[in-house]
């Protein structure tokens, strides 16, 4: 214990002799600023600023021939859906618009016509904030478990997507003074928008109809 003692001693002895070495100095070499005005990313490599301008510009055009949906005009006849007017179109629009409002709904896009008197097309990008959720994708996953839930319906994955599908209906909905008509959807997201397609026809919708239809939106987002 003593020579330990000692040893020590004797150490801290002739460190305090010794001259402290000089430590390495903090600053560093002064950068030169660039000139002018850093160039902005072009969408195709920001892709967020596609969906930042006219959310409308984006939906696919009126196919020649075609006539405007009357049913859209009259909801949104300049083309946008605010929170209440998208939460009208569900079943329980109370619960729609709590739902949305959750998931920062931020504003959504419709375009809709009528080809001939026997299809009907709604194609509808609805975008979110995503400052907390992931607003897109959790309104996409709504959509699919309503639809699969439907005991008619025939889904297939949309091509392109990891969670976008099509919906074949294969009875027709029924009400007095009307024809019979058939549905089809299709449904996906991308980044901070989701897209939903709605085709109806008094008879059998072809599920191409509605692939061709989707992969071409998604082609524009």
């Amino acid at each position: 214990m003593l020579g330990l003692i000692a040893g020590a001693c004797a150490g801290y002895l002739i460190q305090a002799d010794r001259a402290p070495t000089a430590l390495p100095s903090l600053s560093q070499p002064v950068l030169e600023q660039a000139e002018g005005e850093p160039e902005p990313l072009s969408p195709a490599r920001d892709p967020w600023l596609r969906t930042e301008g006219d959310l409308r510009k984006l939906l696919l055009k009126k196919p020649a021939g075609a006539k405007d949906a009357e049913w859209v005009e009259s909801v949104a006849g300049d083309g946008w859906m605010d929170l209440a007017t998208y939460a009208e179109t569900y079943k329980d629009p109370a619960g729609a618009y709590a739902h949305e409002a959750e998931n920062e709904f931020r504003r959504a896009a419709v375009v809709g016509w009528q080809q001939g008197d026997r299809t009907g097309v709604e194609i509808r990008l609805v975008q979110y904030r995503q400052e907390e959720y992931a607003g897109a994708a959790v309104t996409n996953r709504s959509n699919l478990y309503w639809s699969d839930r439907e005991s008619d319906s025939r889904s297939s994955v949309l091509p392109g997507t990891e969670e976008g599908r099509v919906y074949v209906h294969t009875r027709p909905r029924t009400k007095a003074g009307y024809l019979p008509e058939y549905h089809a959807e299709a449904y996906a997201w991308r980044g901070d928008v989701c897209l939903e397609i709605y085709v109806t026809g008094t008879r059998p919708v072809a599920r191409a109809t509605v692939t061709r239809l989707a992969e071409r939106q998604l082609e524009r987002l």
